[in-house]
């Protein structure tokens, strides 16, 4: 896990995150933060384990963790956060040893995290499936005002 921890001491990471933070400090609703890119990187760990797929536990972690990390251009700048995520993951991937064929499969997951259609088994839609299993809807206090249909929300643990 070496390079998931260069990702982690990355200054512009760390800047990053430190952004979003600012930007949800009101926010009721889930946070982006490190818990929830760590909730990410686990349960999308555990899929690919219980699934058998060959995707490594370093590009899983690598594309949790940095799947929102472009929230706050979102916020700041109404662009889309998969497309900000991608891009500003890109020379963290760099920094962080990741060659090309690695980096283009986590930004491929990246921009593709909220895209419902992803092909089976891909690290797309393990991280889509991943993304939306970790929120604890059963214990947030916002989850009568949360905007997720009743279905959606997750109401039991699976992961």
């Amino acid at each position: 896990m070496e390079r998931v921890n260069l990702i982690l001491s990355n200054n512009k990471f760390k800047e990053y995150l430190n952004k979003i933070n600012q930007c949800e400090i009101d926010r009721d609703f889930c946070r982006h933060d490190i818990n929830h890119f760590m909730d990410v990187a686990r349960i999308s760990y555990i899929l690919i384990l219980e699934k058998g797929l060959s995707h490594t536990k370093e590009e899983v972690y690598a594309a949790a963790l940095l799947h929102d990390i472009g929230k706050w251009q979102q916020y700041e700048s109404k662009i889309p956060h998969e497309i900000a995520s991608a891009k500003l993951a890109y020379d963290i991937l760099i920094n962080s040893d990741f060659n090309e064929e690695e980096i283009n499969k986590i930004i491929s997951s990246i921009k593709n995290h909220r895209n419902e259609n992803n092909i089976e088994n891909t690290l797309d839609h393990i991280l889509f499936t991943a993304d939306k299993l970790s929120r604890a809807c059963f214990m947030c206090k916002a989850e009568k005002e949360c905007y997720w249909a009743q279905d959606k929300k997750n109401l039991k643990i699976y992961y």
